[in-house]
Protein backbone atom coordinates (compact mmCIF):
# COMPACT_ATOMS: atom_id res chain seq x y z
CA UNK A 1 0.00 0.00 0.00
CA UNK A 2 1.48 3.39 -0.92
CA UNK A 3 2.53 5.52 2.01
CA UNK A 4 1.48 9.08 2.58
CA UNK A 5 3.87 12.03 2.73
CA UNK A 6 5.17 12.68 6.28
CA UNK A 7 3.37 16.01 6.60
CA UNK A 8 -0.06 14.47 5.90
CA UNK A 9 -0.44 12.96 9.38
CA UNK A 10 -0.28 16.37 11.04
CA UNK A 11 -3.26 17.51 8.96
CA UNK A 12 -5.46 15.25 11.09
CA UNK A 13 -4.35 16.85 14.36
CA UNK A 14 -6.69 19.10 16.30
CA UNK A 15 -4.30 22.05 15.96
CA UNK A 16 -4.21 21.97 12.19
CA UNK A 17 -7.95 21.45 11.92
CA UNK A 18 -8.47 24.58 14.05
CA UNK A 19 -6.17 26.56 11.76
CA UNK A 20 -7.97 25.27 8.68
CA UNK A 21 -11.43 26.05 10.07
CA UNK A 22 -10.30 29.52 11.19
CA UNK A 23 -8.92 30.50 7.79
CA UNK A 24 -11.86 29.04 5.87
CA UNK A 25 -14.17 30.90 8.27
CA UNK A 26 -12.31 34.10 7.40
CA UNK A 27 -12.69 33.49 3.67
CA UNK A 28 -16.38 32.67 4.16
CA UNK A 29 -16.74 35.88 6.17
CA UNK A 30 -15.54 38.02 3.27
CA UNK A 31 -17.60 35.96 0.82
CA UNK A 32 -20.83 36.89 2.57
CA UNK A 33 -19.78 40.33 3.81
CA UNK A 34 -19.28 41.26 0.16
CA UNK A 35 -22.77 39.93 -0.66
CA UNK A 36 -24.30 41.81 2.28
CA UNK A 37 -23.07 45.14 0.94
CA UNK A 38 -25.36 45.00 -2.06
CA UNK A 39 -28.33 43.66 -0.11
CA UNK A 40 -28.12 46.46 2.46
CA UNK A 41 -27.52 49.22 -0.07
CA UNK A 42 -30.01 48.02 -2.69
CA UNK A 43 -32.56 50.72 -1.89
CA UNK A 44 -29.88 53.45 -1.92
CA UNK A 45 -28.39 52.16 -5.19
CA UNK A 46 -31.90 51.96 -6.68
CA UNK A 47 -32.54 55.63 -5.92
CA UNK A 48 -29.10 56.81 -7.09
CA UNK A 49 -29.12 54.91 -10.38
CA UNK A 50 -32.93 55.04 -10.90
CA UNK A 51 -33.39 51.27 -11.06
CA UNK A 52 -36.63 49.26 -10.98
CA UNK A 53 -37.20 46.38 -8.56
CA UNK A 54 -36.86 44.02 -11.52
CA UNK A 55 -33.39 45.44 -12.22
CA UNK A 56 -32.53 45.05 -8.55
CA UNK A 57 -33.61 41.43 -8.81
CA UNK A 58 -31.38 40.96 -11.84
CA UNK A 59 -28.39 42.50 -10.07
CA UNK A 60 -28.91 40.53 -6.88
CA UNK A 61 -29.97 37.35 -8.62
CA UNK A 62 -29.33 36.54 -12.26
CA UNK A 63 -26.23 38.74 -12.70
CA UNK A 64 -24.59 37.06 -9.74
CA UNK A 65 -25.89 33.59 -10.48
CA UNK A 66 -25.07 33.46 -14.20
CA UNK A 67 -21.29 33.15 -13.93
CA UNK A 68 -21.51 31.49 -10.50
CA UNK A 69 -23.44 28.63 -12.05
CA UNK A 70 -21.46 28.66 -15.32
CA UNK A 71 -18.09 28.39 -13.59
CA UNK A 72 -19.16 26.41 -10.52
CA UNK A 73 -19.31 22.96 -12.11
CA UNK A 74 -16.05 23.30 -14.12
CA UNK A 75 -14.34 24.52 -10.94
CA UNK A 76 -15.69 21.52 -9.05
CA UNK A 77 -14.37 19.15 -11.73
CA UNK A 78 -11.02 21.00 -11.69
CA UNK A 79 -10.87 20.65 -7.90
CA UNK A 80 -10.77 16.86 -8.29
CA UNK A 81 -7.50 17.25 -10.23
CA UNK A 82 -5.53 20.24 -8.86
CA UNK A 83 -4.87 21.96 -5.53
CA UNK A 84 -8.16 22.97 -3.92
CA UNK A 85 -6.43 25.54 -1.72
CA UNK A 86 -5.09 27.40 -4.76
CA UNK A 87 -8.59 27.47 -6.22
CA UNK A 88 -9.99 28.95 -2.99
CA UNK A 89 -7.24 31.60 -2.86
CA UNK A 90 -7.67 32.62 -6.51
CA UNK A 91 -11.46 32.77 -6.17
CA UNK A 92 -11.21 34.96 -3.06
CA UNK A 93 -8.93 37.42 -4.84
CA UNK A 94 -11.26 37.60 -7.88
CA UNK A 95 -14.50 38.28 -5.99
CA UNK A 96 -12.78 40.80 -3.70
CA UNK A 97 -11.46 42.78 -6.67
CA UNK A 98 -14.91 42.67 -8.31
CA UNK A 99 -16.51 43.97 -5.11
CA UNK A 100 -14.19 46.98 -5.26
CA UNK A 101 -15.15 47.45 -8.92
CA UNK A 102 -18.85 47.49 -7.91
CA UNK A 103 -18.17 50.68 -6.00
CA UNK A 104 -16.92 52.32 -9.20
CA UNK A 105 -20.01 51.50 -11.30
CA UNK A 106 -21.90 54.47 -12.72
CA UNK A 107 -24.71 52.60 -14.52
CA UNK A 108 -26.83 49.47 -14.44
CA UNK A 109 -24.65 47.86 -17.14
CA UNK A 110 -21.41 48.49 -15.26
CA UNK A 111 -22.86 47.22 -12.01
CA UNK A 112 -24.18 44.17 -13.86
CA UNK A 113 -20.67 43.40 -15.16
CA UNK A 114 -19.13 43.71 -11.71
CA UNK A 115 -21.77 41.41 -10.23
CA UNK A 116 -21.08 38.84 -12.95
CA UNK A 117 -17.41 38.73 -11.92
CA UNK A 118 -18.32 38.53 -8.22
CA UNK A 119 -20.41 35.47 -9.04
CA UNK A 120 -17.57 33.91 -11.04
CA UNK A 121 -15.17 34.34 -8.11
CA UNK A 122 -17.50 33.13 -5.39
CA UNK A 123 -18.18 29.94 -7.38
CA UNK A 124 -14.70 28.80 -6.35
CA UNK A 125 -15.29 28.68 -2.59
CA UNK A 126 -17.84 26.06 -1.52
CA UNK A 127 -17.02 23.02 -3.76
CA UNK A 128 -13.29 22.81 -2.95
CA UNK A 129 -13.88 23.74 0.70
CA UNK A 130 -16.48 21.02 1.22
CA UNK A 131 -14.13 18.52 -0.41
CA UNK A 132 -11.26 19.62 1.87
CA UNK A 133 -13.45 19.19 4.96
CA UNK A 134 -14.34 15.63 3.93
CA UNK A 135 -10.62 14.78 3.77
CA UNK A 136 -9.82 16.25 7.20
CA UNK A 137 -12.68 14.99 9.42
CA UNK A 138 -14.66 11.70 9.70
CA UNK A 139 -18.17 11.27 8.30
CA UNK A 140 -20.06 11.86 11.55
CA UNK A 141 -18.42 15.29 12.01
CA UNK A 142 -18.48 16.72 8.48
CA UNK A 143 -21.74 18.64 8.73
CA UNK A 144 -20.78 20.19 12.07
CA UNK A 145 -17.24 21.07 10.89
CA UNK A 146 -18.60 22.60 7.71
CA UNK A 147 -21.07 24.56 9.83
CA UNK A 148 -18.15 26.11 11.75
CA UNK A 149 -16.66 27.24 8.44
CA UNK A 150 -20.06 28.51 7.32
CA UNK A 151 -20.44 30.55 10.51
CA UNK A 152 -18.58 33.08 8.40
CA UNK A 153 -21.96 33.51 6.67
CA UNK A 154 -23.89 35.04 9.61
CA UNK A 155 -20.86 36.90 10.93
CA UNK A 156 -20.14 38.24 7.44
CA UNK A 157 -23.76 39.24 6.92
CA UNK A 158 -23.99 40.85 10.36
CA UNK A 159 -20.72 42.80 10.37
CA UNK A 160 -20.87 43.42 6.63
CA UNK A 161 -24.34 44.91 7.00
CA UNK A 162 -23.35 47.10 9.92
CA UNK A 163 -20.17 48.29 8.22
CA UNK A 164 -21.88 48.84 4.87
CA UNK A 165 -24.81 50.73 6.39
CA UNK A 166 -22.59 52.88 8.60
CA UNK A 167 -20.07 53.75 5.89
CA UNK A 168 -22.81 54.40 3.32
CA UNK A 169 -24.62 56.76 5.70
CA UNK A 170 -21.40 58.69 6.29
CA UNK A 171 -19.46 58.48 3.03
CA UNK A 172 -21.89 57.09 0.39
CA UNK A 173 -22.63 53.62 -0.93
CA UNK A 174 -19.53 53.39 -3.10
CA UNK A 175 -17.14 53.66 -0.16
CA UNK A 176 -18.83 50.65 1.48
CA UNK A 177 -17.84 48.41 -1.44
CA UNK A 178 -14.20 49.55 -1.17
CA UNK A 179 -14.07 48.96 2.59
CA UNK A 180 -15.26 45.35 2.36
CA UNK A 181 -13.62 44.34 -0.90
CA UNK A 182 -9.98 45.21 -0.25
CA UNK A 183 -9.36 43.06 2.90
CA UNK A 184 -10.42 39.95 1.00
CA UNK A 185 -7.18 40.13 -1.00
CA UNK A 186 -5.22 39.63 2.24
CA UNK A 187 -7.32 36.58 3.17
CA UNK A 188 -6.46 35.01 -0.20
CA UNK A 189 -2.76 35.28 0.56
CA UNK A 190 -3.11 33.74 4.02
CA UNK A 191 -4.76 30.62 2.57
CA UNK A 192 -1.70 29.95 0.40
CA UNK A 193 0.81 30.71 3.16
CA UNK A 194 -0.67 28.83 6.11
CA UNK A 195 -2.53 25.76 4.77
CA UNK A 196 -1.44 22.45 3.18
CA UNK A 197 -3.34 20.42 0.58
CA UNK A 198 -4.51 17.07 2.08
CA UNK A 199 -4.56 13.74 0.24
CA UNK A 200 -7.96 12.60 -1.00
CA UNK A 201 -9.70 10.32 1.49
CA UNK A 202 -7.20 11.14 4.24
CA UNK A 203 -9.74 11.07 7.08
CA UNK A 204 -11.09 7.70 5.91
CA UNK A 205 -7.61 6.11 6.04
CA UNK A 206 -7.90 5.30 2.34
CA UNK A 207 -4.62 4.72 0.46
CA UNK A 208 -3.39 7.74 -1.53
CA UNK A 209 -5.10 8.00 -4.91
CA UNK A 210 -2.72 7.42 -7.80
CA UNK A 211 -5.36 6.95 -10.48
CA UNK A 212 -6.59 9.97 -12.45
CA UNK A 213 -9.78 11.61 -11.26
CA UNK A 214 -12.96 10.03 -12.68
CA UNK A 215 -14.45 11.56 -15.80
CA UNK A 216 -17.60 13.62 -15.55
CA UNK A 217 -19.59 10.86 -17.25
CA UNK A 218 -18.67 8.49 -14.42
CA UNK A 219 -19.85 11.08 -11.91
CA UNK A 220 -23.18 11.37 -13.75
CA UNK A 221 -23.63 7.59 -13.68
CA UNK A 222 -22.97 7.60 -9.94
CA UNK A 223 -25.46 10.43 -9.51
CA UNK A 224 -28.17 8.63 -11.49
CA UNK A 225 -27.68 5.51 -9.40
CA UNK A 226 -28.02 7.37 -6.09
CA UNK A 227 -31.68 8.29 -5.53
CA UNK A 228 -31.06 9.99 -2.19
CA UNK A 229 -28.37 12.24 -3.65
CA UNK A 230 -30.63 13.39 -6.52
CA UNK A 231 -33.50 14.19 -4.14
CA UNK A 232 -31.26 16.06 -1.68
CA UNK A 233 -29.71 18.22 -4.41
CA UNK A 234 -33.17 19.00 -5.82
CA UNK A 235 -34.59 19.75 -2.36
CA UNK A 236 -31.70 22.03 -1.45
CA UNK A 237 -31.95 23.85 -4.77
CA UNK A 238 -35.66 24.58 -4.26
CA UNK A 239 -34.98 25.73 -0.70
CA UNK A 240 -32.45 28.15 -2.17
CA UNK A 241 -35.21 29.83 -4.21
CA UNK A 242 -37.04 31.04 -1.11
CA UNK A 243 -33.96 31.52 1.03
CA UNK A 244 -32.15 33.73 -1.49
CA UNK A 245 -35.31 35.69 -2.25
CA UNK A 246 -35.69 36.55 1.43
CA UNK A 247 -32.00 37.33 1.89
CA UNK A 248 -31.74 39.68 -1.07
CA UNK A 249 -34.99 41.58 -0.39
CA UNK A 250 -35.11 41.57 3.42
CA UNK A 251 -33.33 44.92 3.81
CA UNK A 252 -35.61 46.35 1.11
CA UNK A 253 -38.64 44.99 3.01
CA UNK A 254 -37.45 46.58 6.25
CA UNK A 255 -36.75 49.92 4.58
CA UNK A 256 -40.15 50.11 2.90
CA UNK A 257 -42.60 48.34 5.21
CA UNK A 258 -41.04 49.49 8.48
CA UNK A 259 -39.73 52.79 7.08
CA UNK A 260 -36.08 52.44 8.07
CA UNK A 261 -33.14 54.46 6.80
CA UNK A 262 -30.17 52.76 5.14
CA UNK A 263 -28.06 52.46 8.31
CA UNK A 264 -30.98 51.26 10.43
CA UNK A 265 -32.16 48.76 7.80
CA UNK A 266 -28.58 47.48 7.51
CA UNK A 267 -28.32 46.99 11.27
CA UNK A 268 -31.66 45.15 11.48
CA UNK A 269 -30.90 43.07 8.39
CA UNK A 270 -27.48 42.08 9.70
CA UNK A 271 -28.75 41.26 13.18
CA UNK A 272 -31.71 39.20 11.95
CA UNK A 273 -29.69 37.34 9.34
CA UNK A 274 -26.73 36.79 11.64
CA UNK A 275 -28.80 35.36 14.50
CA UNK A 276 -30.94 33.18 12.25
CA UNK A 277 -27.99 31.77 10.34
CA UNK A 278 -25.96 31.09 13.47
CA UNK A 279 -28.79 29.29 15.25
CA UNK A 280 -29.92 27.38 12.18
CA UNK A 281 -26.42 26.30 11.15
CA UNK A 282 -25.34 25.16 14.60
CA UNK A 283 -28.57 23.46 15.64
CA UNK A 284 -29.11 21.84 12.25
CA UNK A 285 -25.52 20.62 11.83
CA UNK A 286 -24.51 19.63 15.36
CA UNK A 287 -28.02 18.40 16.16
CA UNK A 288 -28.34 16.10 13.16
CA UNK A 289 -24.70 14.92 13.48
CA UNK A 290 -25.51 13.88 17.06
CA UNK A 291 -28.85 12.29 16.21
CA UNK A 292 -27.37 10.45 13.22
CA UNK A 293 -25.44 8.27 15.68
CA UNK A 294 -28.82 6.72 16.46
CA UNK A 295 -30.30 6.85 12.96
CA UNK A 296 -28.45 7.91 9.82
CA UNK A 297 -31.66 9.39 8.38
CA UNK A 298 -31.77 12.30 10.84
CA UNK A 299 -29.94 14.81 8.57
CA UNK A 300 -32.74 14.43 5.99
CA UNK A 301 -35.46 14.42 8.65
CA UNK A 302 -34.07 17.54 10.31
CA UNK A 303 -33.96 19.41 7.00
CA UNK A 304 -37.54 18.38 6.18
CA UNK A 305 -38.87 19.48 9.58
CA UNK A 306 -37.30 22.93 9.34
CA UNK A 307 -38.47 23.54 5.79
CA UNK A 308 -42.01 22.39 6.62
CA UNK A 309 -42.47 24.83 9.51
CA UNK A 310 -40.61 27.86 8.10
CA UNK A 311 -43.36 29.26 5.78
CA UNK A 312 -45.86 29.68 8.63
CA UNK A 313 -43.36 31.69 10.66
CA UNK A 314 -42.41 33.83 7.65
CA UNK A 315 -46.06 34.65 6.89
CA UNK A 316 -46.50 35.88 10.45
CA UNK A 317 -43.25 37.85 10.27
CA UNK A 318 -44.06 39.63 6.99
CA UNK A 319 -47.53 40.53 8.27
CA UNK A 320 -46.37 41.82 11.69
CA UNK A 321 -46.98 45.52 12.21
CA UNK A 322 -44.33 46.30 14.84
CA UNK A 323 -40.59 46.20 14.24
CA UNK A 324 -39.99 44.13 17.36
CA UNK A 325 -42.54 41.45 16.47
CA UNK A 326 -41.33 41.29 12.87
CA UNK A 327 -37.69 40.99 13.97
CA UNK A 328 -38.34 38.22 16.50
CA UNK A 329 -40.46 36.26 14.04
CA UNK A 330 -37.91 36.70 11.26
CA UNK A 331 -35.16 35.29 13.50
CA UNK A 332 -37.36 32.31 14.44
CA UNK A 333 -38.35 31.72 10.82
CA UNK A 334 -34.79 31.98 9.55
CA UNK A 335 -33.45 29.68 12.27
CA UNK A 336 -36.07 27.07 11.41
CA UNK A 337 -35.39 27.37 7.68
CA UNK A 338 -31.60 27.09 8.09
CA UNK A 339 -31.87 23.69 9.73
CA UNK A 340 -31.49 22.24 6.22
CA UNK A 341 -28.28 24.02 5.22
CA UNK A 342 -25.49 22.23 7.10
CA UNK A 343 -26.96 18.70 6.88
CA UNK A 344 -27.43 19.07 3.11
CA UNK A 345 -23.75 19.80 2.53
CA UNK A 346 -22.76 16.94 4.84
CA UNK A 347 -25.08 14.43 3.17
CA UNK A 348 -23.77 15.26 -0.30
CA UNK A 349 -20.19 14.60 0.87
CA UNK A 350 -21.18 11.38 2.65
CA UNK A 351 -23.04 10.00 -0.37
CA UNK A 352 -20.10 10.34 -2.79
CA UNK A 353 -16.58 8.82 -3.02
CA UNK A 354 -13.63 11.16 -2.26
CA UNK A 355 -12.74 12.01 -5.87
CA UNK A 356 -16.30 13.07 -6.69
CA UNK A 357 -17.07 15.25 -3.67
CA UNK A 358 -15.97 18.59 -5.07
CA UNK A 359 -17.96 17.89 -8.25
CA UNK A 360 -21.02 16.95 -6.17
CA UNK A 361 -20.73 20.13 -4.12
CA UNK A 362 -20.31 22.14 -7.32
CA UNK A 363 -23.36 20.59 -8.95
CA UNK A 364 -25.43 21.37 -5.86
CA UNK A 365 -24.06 24.92 -5.76
CA UNK A 366 -24.89 25.39 -9.46
CA UNK A 367 -28.48 24.19 -9.04
CA UNK A 368 -28.91 26.09 -5.78
CA UNK A 369 -27.59 29.24 -7.41
CA UNK A 370 -29.57 29.05 -10.63
CA UNK A 371 -32.86 28.22 -8.91
CA UNK A 372 -32.17 30.27 -5.80
CA UNK A 373 -29.99 33.26 -6.62
CA UNK A 374 -30.81 33.19 -10.34
CA UNK A 375 -34.60 32.91 -10.26
CA UNK A 376 -35.62 33.75 -6.69
CA UNK A 377 -34.75 37.48 -6.50
CA UNK A 378 -35.82 38.02 -10.11
CA UNK A 379 -39.23 36.47 -9.38
CA UNK A 380 -39.64 38.52 -6.21
CA UNK A 381 -38.64 41.69 -8.03
CA UNK A 382 -41.07 40.97 -10.87
CA UNK A 383 -44.00 40.22 -8.55
CA UNK A 384 -43.09 43.17 -6.33
CA UNK A 385 -43.45 45.57 -9.27
CA UNK A 386 -46.65 43.82 -10.43
CA UNK A 387 -48.32 43.73 -7.00
CA UNK A 388 -47.28 47.30 -6.23
CA UNK A 389 -48.95 48.47 -9.46
CA UNK A 390 -52.12 46.53 -8.59
CA UNK A 391 -52.33 48.11 -5.15
CA UNK A 392 -51.92 51.65 -6.53
CA UNK A 393 -55.06 53.61 -7.38
CA UNK A 394 -53.96 54.90 -10.75
CA UNK A 395 -51.14 54.53 -13.29
CA UNK A 396 -48.32 53.30 -11.06
CA UNK A 397 -45.58 53.46 -13.69
CA UNK A 398 -46.42 57.04 -14.61
CA UNK A 399 -46.97 58.30 -11.06
CA UNK A 400 -44.13 56.34 -9.45
CA UNK A 401 -41.32 55.74 -11.99
CA UNK A 402 -38.94 53.06 -10.62
CA UNK A 403 -41.30 52.85 -7.64
CA UNK A 404 -40.43 56.36 -6.50
CA UNK A 405 -42.39 59.63 -6.77
CA UNK A 406 -40.93 62.18 -9.21
CA UNK A 407 -39.19 65.26 -7.75
CA UNK A 408 -41.70 67.82 -6.51
CA UNK A 409 -44.61 65.34 -6.31
CA UNK A 410 -47.47 66.20 -3.96
CA UNK A 411 -47.19 64.63 -0.47
CA UNK A 412 -50.22 62.42 -1.04
CA UNK A 413 -48.67 61.02 -4.25
CA UNK A 414 -45.36 60.38 -2.47
CA UNK A 415 -47.21 58.57 0.32
CA UNK A 416 -49.23 56.48 -2.12
CA UNK A 417 -46.08 55.47 -4.01
CA UNK A 418 -44.36 54.43 -0.77
CA UNK A 419 -47.38 52.40 0.37
CA UNK A 420 -47.70 50.61 -2.97
CA UNK A 421 -43.98 49.86 -3.06
CA UNK A 422 -44.12 48.41 0.47
CA UNK A 423 -47.18 46.30 -0.33
CA UNK A 424 -45.54 44.91 -3.46
CA UNK A 425 -42.39 43.61 -1.78
CA UNK A 426 -44.35 42.32 1.25
CA UNK A 427 -46.74 40.23 -0.83
CA UNK A 428 -44.02 39.02 -3.20
CA UNK A 429 -41.98 37.66 -0.28
CA UNK A 430 -45.06 35.93 1.14
CA UNK A 431 -45.50 34.11 -2.17
CA UNK A 432 -41.86 33.03 -2.40
CA UNK A 433 -41.74 31.04 0.87
CA UNK A 434 -44.40 28.54 -0.23
CA UNK A 435 -41.69 26.68 -2.17
CA UNK A 436 -40.32 25.36 1.14
CA UNK A 437 -43.22 22.87 1.36
CA UNK A 438 -42.10 21.09 -1.82
CA UNK A 439 -38.48 21.14 -0.69
CA UNK A 440 -39.47 19.53 2.62
CA UNK A 441 -41.23 16.73 0.75
CA UNK A 442 -38.11 15.99 -1.31
CA UNK A 443 -35.97 15.62 1.82
CA UNK A 444 -38.54 13.27 3.34
CA UNK A 445 -38.42 11.12 0.20
CA UNK A 446 -34.61 11.11 0.34
CA UNK A 447 -34.66 9.78 3.91
CA UNK A 448 -36.27 6.53 2.71
CA UNK A 449 -33.11 5.39 0.87
CA UNK A 450 -30.43 7.46 2.61
CA UNK A 451 -28.87 4.69 4.71
CA UNK A 452 -28.47 2.35 1.75
CA UNK A 453 -26.99 5.05 -0.50
CA UNK A 454 -24.23 6.32 1.85
CA UNK A 455 -20.65 5.88 0.59
CA UNK A 456 -18.86 3.02 2.37
CA UNK A 457 -15.10 2.75 1.62
CA UNK A 458 -15.01 -0.83 2.95
CA UNK A 459 -17.82 -1.89 0.62
CA UNK A 460 -16.04 -0.25 -2.31
CA UNK A 461 -12.80 -2.00 -1.39
CA UNK A 462 -14.53 -5.38 -1.36
CA UNK A 463 -16.13 -4.70 -4.76
CA UNK A 464 -12.79 -3.67 -6.28
CA UNK A 465 -11.05 -6.77 -4.86
CA UNK A 466 -13.78 -9.01 -6.29
CA UNK A 467 -13.47 -7.35 -9.67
Amino acid sequence: MPERAPDQARLLTAGYRRRFVTLMFLVCFFNFADRAVFSVLAQTIKADLALTDFQLGLLQGLAFALLYATFGLPIGILAERVSRLRIVAAATAIWSAATVASGMAASFAQLMLARLVVGMGEAGFTPPTASLVSDLVPRQRRASTMSLVMLGTPVGLFLGSLIAGGIAAEYGWRAAFFALGLPGLLAAGLVLLLLTEPDRGLAEAAPPERRPAPRFGEFLRTLRGNRSLCLIIAGGGLAGFGMTSISQFLAVFLARVHEMGVAEAGAFYGSISGLALTIGLLVGSFGTDYLSRRDLRWPAWGAAIGLGFAPFLYWLAFAAESRLAASVLLVLAGSTLLLFFGPTTGMIQNLLPPRMRATGAALYAMIYTMIGAGLGPVAVGFFSDLLAARSFAGDYEAACPAGLPPPGAAPEIARACADASATGVQQALMLSVAVFFLSSLLFLLASRTLRADLYDPEKVGVQETAA
